[in-house]
């Protein structure tokens, strides 16, 4: 090794599900919203020659806009370049102990790697054989806990009193919870921000709004834990978020009537969907998210990806202890779907 490597910071990064460039594919393995935008989102006019200013630093207009819609205060908002980026930060600005931050051992699989860049010390708590947090997990001392509600991948939610649980047992420590698919299933901890000072609720455009090109994602906690956050942001890059994304987000948060529809869509196929599987020998944990984790009673999971990948049909394999016999299915279109259903009858 040469003496300048050694000041090299090495990680094992986040893999990122594949991103094929070819036509003529069925993607199911990023968990992206089948159905466009919100008209008003195409429709919206950002004024391109107002590219060469920099944009608002603070976001004022999405921050409000967003705000609003959870019937919040604007100084409870903060927003970011996507969740990851909204994590991350939040990563580096709360999770300052010596003692490890505590997630599950089946989960997002960036949290590691984020402790790992950050430097943090974390302990994964195992979940139960059918994938369920056990709250007295949580209960020792830890210098912050977060997990996804419904988690990733296997699209489990958790009810509101088992986050209090957590909360009440984690006063001490920063709690947060990870809401990327929440409109799709399960109860929201926004309700819960005025009881416990020390909650942060991060969310996406990604997902239900159909913007994960934009990368829009917030965070919702009491005002002094979002000024922390935006002095650590203000201390990194102060122009974190786009002048388009500002506009477009804008416009995504005032078209409720599309946004539950569109919801409501994904919701309706993924029954059906859950219901096929059923019938061809899966068996898959209650989901609550934009997508299916399933196992097959006989046919392993990687070969099913490796078949459904060379018929151009792109499912998310984790070759994982406890999980590399599952693959994370996104819900698309119904015709996708049942495309998809059709692929699998003749495998399986």
């Amino acid at each position: 090794m040469k003496e300048w490597e050694k000041n090299i910071r090495k990680v094992v990064p986040y893999t990122p599900g594949e991103q094929p460039q070819e036509k003529d594919i069925i993607k199911l393995n990023t968990n992206e919203n089948p159905y466009p935008p919100s008209p008003r989102v195409l429709k919206a006019k950002a004024e391109l020659e107002r590219l060469r200013f920099y944009p608002d630093p603070a976001a004022c207009e999405l921050v409000k806009a967003i705000a609003e819609y959870h019937g919040l205060k604007d100084d409870q908002v903060f927003v970011g370049v996507g969740s990851d980026d909204v994590l991350a930060m939040s990563f580096l600005t709360f999770f300052n102990s010596e003692k490890p931050v505590f997630f599950p051992d089946i989960t997002y699989s960036f949290y590691d790697v984020w402790a790992d860049l950050f430097k943090i010390p974390y302990e994964t708590k195992e979940v139960d054989a059918s994938f369920r947090l056990n709250a007295r997990d949580y209960y020792e001392a830890n210098g912050g806990v977060i997990f996804p509600n419904p988690n990733a991948p296997t699209g489990l939610a958790e009810g509101l009193e088992f986050i209090k649980d957590i909360l009440n047992h984690n006063q001490d420590v920063i709690v947060i919870i990870d809401e990327a698919y929440i409109d799709f299933g399960g109860e929201s901890a926004v309700s819960l921000l005025d009881m416990y000072e020390n909650l942060l609720v991060v969310r996406t455009f990604s997902k239900s709004r159909s913007m994960a090109g934009l990368r829009i994602g917030y965070a919702m906690g009491n005002a002094d834990l979002i000024k922390a956050l935006n002095d650590v942001k203000y201390s990194y890059n102060s122009y974190t978020m786009n002048y388009p994304s500002i506009v477009l987000g804008v416009e995504s948060i005032k078209d409720h009537d599309y946004f539950e529809n569109t919801v409501k869509r994904v919701v309706a196929t993924r029954q059906w969907f859950e219901k096929e599987l059923t019938k061809l020998g899966f068996t898959f944990p209650e989901s609550s998210a934009n997508f299916v984790f399933a196992t097959h009673k006989s046919v392993p999971a990687k070969e099913i990806f490796e078949k459904a990948k060379e018929a151009k049909i792109f499912v998310r394999y984790f070759d994982k202890p406890r999980i590399d016999n599952y693959l994370r299915i996104t819900i698309g279109t119904d015709e996708e779907m049942k495309a998809f259903a059709a692929f699998l009858k003749q495998i399986t």
